[in-house]
């Protein structure tokens, strides 16, 4: 992952050239409601080369879903048409997108970047055929006639291993199984071979075997086609099959990015601690219950002040002066490539980790 200083979060970003494939800089999702700003995305910065994998972690509601549809560009009206109010860069190939209009994005969507959504079910129309949405799919972007597109439509069931696909094209989503229907996805995301590719939960609700399948799948695609993809996801195995860095969200910032290799062998974020220690191990005997991270994720319309996770951090307590709960951490570089926003001290965290966290693993 390339490295974004704190300063790549300060207005004079925007007069940098972008250095990655896809580079996002401070982007804030924010939502009006009757209830308040709802600050899904506050405040977020990464980037992403082409054959690289990004996996975005964190719990429901830390606005990793969010975030990327702000990539995609679906956020352009929010609850009863009421503005969203997004601000920051989003780089993608060198084009501008949260600036750019709705037309230039929806000319990119699909070509140059494509989602795999988390409920094939619902993201596919049921009243259409699956091929006749994949050709639709690729004669927007392509003149093409509806003979050459649905080919094209059967070549790609093909390639994500559906069987019988001359047959299962002219099939309805309904009558395919979940594992199917999300072949299905994946092949009407690729047919147009977008460099960028978005999997928001490709494996919730599918069962470990076709689970295994569908990443097995996603990595051979992305050899094939050289895409850079962002996989969101809650599930640290899926992290720990197919990424290449890991960012890690909580109340919508980022609190802890890096190479995937490190993050998992020593984390230095409370936060990530504790996803790992309620991640089940099937490598190794353990006699103890899985540690859940205590308390609940924070209201996105009132996130707490300070460090926004300190009301659940067993070590809010350490650092002087009640930091913790009065001024936000920053991220701040903790080795080559691997940032955290944390107030413990580097010994602290040391010492915590290797003394109470690692031992428990």
């Amino acid at each position: 992952m390339t490295e974004l200083s704190k300063t790549a979060t300060d207005e004079t970003a925007g007069d940098k050239a972008p250095s990655a494939f896809l580079e996002v800089r401070d982007l804030k999702v924010h939502f009006p409601t009757d209830d308040g700003l709802v600050k899904s995305v506050d405040g977020l910065s990464f980037s992403l080369e082409k054959g690289k994998t990004l996996a975005i972690v964190g719990e429901s509601g830390s606005g990793k879903s969010v975030t990327s549809l702000a990539v995609m560009g679906l956020h352009r009206l929010g609850a009863r048409g009421k503005n969203v109010q997004m601000s920051g860069e989003i780089w993608l190939n060198g084009k501008e997108l949260v600036g750019a209009s709705p037309d230039e994005v929806r000319k990119l969507r699909g070509r140059e970047m494509a989602m795999i959504f988390q409920d094939p079910l619902s993201a596919m129309h049921p009243y259409y055929k699956v091929g006749d949405q994949i050709v639709e799919a690729y004669r927007v972007h392509h003149k093409v006639s509806k003979k050459v597109a649905r080919a094209r439509a059967i070549e790609m069931l093909d390639r994500v291993g559906i069987p019988e696909p001359a047959k299962r094209v002219d099939g309805y989503p309904h009558e395919f199984s979940g594992g199917m229907r999300q072949r299905a996805m994946i092949a009407m995301a690729l047919v147009n071979n977008p460099e960028l590719l978005i999997a928001d939960e490709p494996t919730t609700a599918l069962d470990v075997t076709v689970q295994a399948q569908i990443l097995d799948l996603i990595r051979d695609l992305q050899k094939e086609f050289g895409s850079a993809v962002v996989m969101i996801t809650h599930d640290l195995g899926v992290v720990a099959e197919i990424a290449d860095d890991v960012l890690v969200m909580y109340g919508g910032r980022c609190v802890e990015r890096g190479p995937a290799g490190q993050v998992f062998e020593k984390p230095q974020h409370p936060y990530t601690w504790g996803l790992l220690g309620s991640m089940p191990r099937i490598d190794r005997e353990t006699s103890e219950r899985l540690i859940p991270v205590k308390g609940q994720p924070p209201s996105l319309i009132n996130v707490p002040s300070g460090c926004a996770f300190h009301p659940r951090c067993p070590y809010a307590d350490i650092p002087a002066d009640n930091v913790s709960r009065t001024v936000r951490p920053e991220l701040e570089p903790v080795g080559a490539g691997h940032w955290s926003a944390c107030h413990l001290s580097a010994e602290d965290r040391e010492r915590i980790w290797t003394e109470e966290i690692a031992p428990k693993l």
